[in-house]
């Protein structure tokens, strides 16, 4: 079945694109402009793309790598009949996103809808401007600060299940890193705990797994664009068998939460609220929470439209950060000397208590910041973007057609020798504020720029330093593999193909 689908989707193809070309001057000009760009030969069909599909993830990144950098600063290809333009340089994404005229996602991020709906992530037009404004306050800083002892409460589970690998030969931290990145954002997000770390087999998680790998697939592959054709692949079968589980999952959280504010409203109407705060305790609300007060306020949300938002959180909210912390343990666990920096300024803040984390230790921690940022820099958690052009626009002596999509790999931006010398170099004083100063303002984006940039980037910040606090409070971290060992795969986020491997030992006396 899927041997015929494919040749029939070539042949539908063809047909098309041969018409197409032929008859229309707007899509004649169209190639012509795209062909001026250089990039590789571009089968017929499949495009560039052809070469790719014959490669392992790993294999397809090098060959990406290398046809960027030879065919750089600009690089085109072709999916299909889908035109692509890969940016890597800073003066380039300016252009591309420090304006509200380029708002709208790559076709790829379509991929993601039955998944995520439109969600802030996915949506475009007025549905993205309104969502944004709705959700842009629940990020205000004292709603992070109550979401800080959420950080602390994981992140003392997961010191105590990282104890088992104490003396063992090494073990893959990112599976650990994971769970508890998924218990924090299910906690912040819906207000209702999963366990993950507890539960070893959360059907969860192995579902947002198996959905990022068929998601990057069906990019990959030109015969899984069409929903008919994906629907009766056996990577569509499994995929909808995901969604509907994931769905499930946070419809039953919406349902029950909503009964549950319903309840308490009448006794929240008779206690001061000023009972709280002379008690000295944070007022604990999730995400859900604050979308449905917002609903409640007047800004009518649908229950659909909260779950869109809700399931953009947790995939963002977690697979994000867990990307970000473990690629940090693993730079660190490289470069001892950095390690123990970062430990001495832990020891200067924590003076050897064992107490929760603050906001305020938190923000004195400013060379664990460095570094987080020098690891994103190197291992950014989200490797690219993508936006479809609304009109022409000039990207140095070439004109890059409306209609067409513009990828800008941040992984390779942030390797731009112009703007960091010995770009491959682990080195947390990059970030030093004398040396941001002297960089163009889109050398380094982890969290996007512009209109459309990450509203999470606090949240994860804050979330990556308290995690990163406790293991390097507790343990003594040492990488098992070579920078020229590991292998970075670009799926929706950007993983270690195999995991990263670390040996642990506790610390000596002082921080328990």
């Amino acid at each position: 079945m899927e041997v015929l689908a494919v040749l029939l989707v070539t042949a539908v193809t063809v047909a098309a694109f041969l018409f197409v070309f032929c008859r229309d001057p707007k899509r004649a000009r169209f190639v012509h402009l795209m062909e001026k760009l250089p990039g590789p030969f571009a089968y017929p069909v499949f495009g560039t793309v052809l070469p790719f599909l014959f490669l392992s993830r790993p294999q397809r990144f090098k060959l990406l790598e290398q046809r960027i950098r030879t065919y750089q600063p600009l690089c085109r290809s072709w999916l299909g009949s889908k035109a692509i333009v890969n940016v890597t340089h800073p003066e380039h994404a300016q252009v591309l996103l420090n304006t509200i005229r380029h708002m709208e996602k790559s076709f790829t991020y379509k991929f993601l809808h039955p998944w995520l709906g439109t969600g802030l992530l996915t949506a475009s037009g007025q549905k993205w401007h309104t969502h944004r404004k709705i959700i842009t306050p629940t990020f205000h800083y004292s709603i992070l600060d109550s979401f800080v002892d959420v950080f602390s409460e994981k992140s003392k589970i997961l010191v105590s299940k990282l104890r088992k690998e104490v003396g063992s030969e090494g073990f893959d931290v990112y599976p650990y890193i994971t769970r508890c990145a998924l218990d924090i954002i299910c906690e912040t997000a819906m207000g209702t705990p999963v366990h993950a770390q507890e539960d070893l087999e959360s059907t969860y998680v192995s579902a947002v797994y198996g959905l990022s790998e068929l998601t990057l697939q069906r990019m990959v592959y030109p015969w899984l664009h069409p929903q008919s054709l994906f629907q009766l692949s056996s990577q569509g079968r499994k995929y909808k068998k995901c969604v509907t589980l994931l769905h499930d999952f946070t419809n039953k959280v919406i349902k029950e939460r909503k009964s549950h504010r319903a309840t308490m409203r009448p006794k929240a109407a008779e206690k001061s609220i000023s009972e709280d705060e002379e008690l000295g305790k944070k007022r604990r609300v999730a995400f859900l929470d604050m979308l449905l007060d917002a609903s409640e306020g007047g800004t009518k949300l649908t229950d659909e439209e909260i779950g869109e938002e809700v399931d953009t959180f947790m995939f963002e909210g977690h697979d994000t950060t867990s990307a970000g912390i473990s690629w940090t343990l693993y730079l660190l666990g490289l470069h001892p000397d950095v390690q123990d920096k970062v430990y001495q300024e832990q020891k200067s803040i924590f003076q050897g208590s064992d107490r929760t984390v603050t906001t305020k230790d938190l923000s004195e921690m400013k060379y664990l910041e460095r570094v987080i940022k020098e690891s994103l820099r190197l291992y950014p958690s989200v490797p690219g973007i993508g936006r479809t052009l609304n009109e022409d626009v000039q990207m140095g002596e070439f004109t890059i057609p409306a209609g067409c999509t513009v990828h800008l790999h941040i992984y390779f931006l942030h390797r731009n020798p112009d703007q960091f010398p010995n770009p491959e170099k682990f080195d947390p004083d990059n970030f030093l504020p004398e040396r941001v100063a002297k960089r163009h303002p889109y050398a380094y984006i982890p969290f996007s720029a512009g209109p459309r940039n990450c509203i999470g980037q606090k949240f994860a910040l804050l979330e990556e330093k308290t995690v990163l606090s406790y293991i390097l409070r507790h343990y003594r971290l040492r990488a098992l593999e070579s920078r020229e060992d590991i292998k970075p795969v670009a799926d929706l986020v950007l993983r270690p193909e195999n995991g990263i491997k670390l040996n642990i030992s506790l610390r000596d006396a002082g921080l328990k």
